[in-house]
This record gives C-alpha cells, structure tokens and sequence, in this order.
C-alpha cells in the first residue's frame, strides 16, 4: 500500500473520529440540560427568564453553581439551636400581627443565620448563599428569595387621598404575608431537615404539616396517637399568620 493511500485512510479516519465526537457531545447536551431541570425545577424557569430564553447560559450559570457548591456537606444543628430558631420564627410571626415589615425582615435575618449555621456561605454574601441553597433546596429557595426583596424594597404610596393609602397599605401587607408564608417552607428545611434533605417536593417542608395531618380533638387536648413531645415540637409552626398564637394553658 502506498503512503498516499496510508495518509488518506488517516485523515478519513479522524474525520470519522471527529464527526462521531461531534454528535456525542450533541447527544449529550438535551440529557444535560434535563438533568439540570430536573434538579433546579422552579430556579431552572427564572435562570431562563434572567438571560432573556437563553438556555444555553442558564444552564452555564446552573452548572457553575453545581459545581461551586454540589460538594457543600452541611452541618445538623444542636437541638438548643434548633429551640432558640424556632422560637425566634414564631416570634416573628407573632410580632406580624402588629408590625410585618418588621417581622418579615427579621425572617430574613433568621434565614440567613440559619443558612449559615448549617454550613452555607455566610449571610453577608447574600448571592453566594442564595446560589448554594438554590442547589440543595431549589423548590423552596424562592421563599428566602422573596422575604429579602421585599425587605429590601421601599414600597412608596401613590395613591390619590386615604382611600389610595390605605388600597395600597393593605397590598403591601398581603405580599408581606405571602412571603412570609412562603419563606416557611425553606425554615422548615433547614431547622429540621429530612432523610431526603435535598429540597425537592415531598421532603417534608410543607408549610405547617402538623396542622393538617394532625386529627380532630377537643381544643386544649393533645390526641392520644400523638406523644406529647411531638406536639410540643410542632407547636410553633401549625397556626396561622395574622393571629396570634394562643396562650398555653
């Protein structure tokens, strides 16, 4: 065989090579983007929606953050943390009642401490930290998202005499509200973490399962299938925001 012919078969060879490679790396790049859909869920629709439908720079964007922060291990808390947390989350939700601005900006300050003591970057790097719990919690992350802007943000009365005043006083009291509740779901992952802590639905981060799990009794009463720890440990969160938590009696 002549060396014209040995170089030709060469360069049709690591042509085949280079076609072949090609569509492996085209085959590879839809069950790449899935798995980060699969993974990022609701985190997957808003990095979509910041980079203008760009999907190939969402998905750059997500993939940083896996691997800044897949490998993150977090740290369980010390049931006293635990206790002085939840107790400092259904203050805030008391304190509503009568301040929400204030109590929404204390559940901020509490996520993010939370966040920290679990092993996150620290609170003052709030992108960091949102980014790292974006990986491990991405259906709930939204939550602490939302408290932090609404914290952030003046909201400015534009409305024409008291009725305007008021119109917009009880919108803003609402979004308040609604952050709040959903900023629950994410404390809820964080103070007592599952077996299956990674932040998909179903892990048990619901907003206040206790209450509608737990079955009917007289007011004052603990159910005789409930050991009384348990309730004591539901407590906190199983009642609703806008009225205050009744006394013990």
């Amino acid at each position: 065989m002549s060396t014209g012919v040995i170089i030709v078969l060469i360069v049709i060879v690591a042509a085949v090579l280079v076609v072949a490679a090609v569509l492996a790396l085209r085959a590879r790049g839809p069950q790449h983007g899935g798995s980060l859909k699969r993974r990022f869920g609701p985190e997957y629709d808003r990095a979509v929606v910041r980079h203008d439908g760009d999907t190939k720079a969402a998905e750059r964007e997500l993939s940083e953050r896996v691997r800044r922060h897949g490998s993150l291990h977090t740290r369980p808390l010390e049931p006293a943390e635990r206790e002085r947390f939840e107790a400092r989350w259904t203050a805030a939700q008391e304190r509503f009642v009568d301040s929400p601005r204030e109590a929404v900006g204390e559940a901020d300050r509490l996520l993010a401490e939370l966040a920290g003591a679990r092993g996150y970057p620290d609170g003052a790097q709030y992108e960091e930290q949102l980014a790292a719990l974006s990986v491990h919690h991405a259906h709930h992350v939204d939550g602490y998202r939302r408290v932090h802007r609404v914290t952030h943000t003046q909201t400015h009365t534009a409305g024409a005499g008291d009725g305007g005043a008021e119109t917009a006083a009880a919108s803003d009291t609402e979004e308040l509200r609604e952050a709040l509740v959903a900023a629950r779901a994410l404390f809820e992952q964080l103070v007592r973490p599952g077996r299956h802590d990674d932040g998909r639905p179903g892990t048990g981060a619901g907003v206040a399962p206790a209450a509608a799990s737990a079955p009917a009794s007289a007011p004052g009463s603990t159910p005789a299938s409930t050991p009384a720890s348990e309730s004591a440990a539901r407590a906190p969160h199983g009642w609703s925001l806008g009225k205050r938590r009744p006394k013990e009696s």
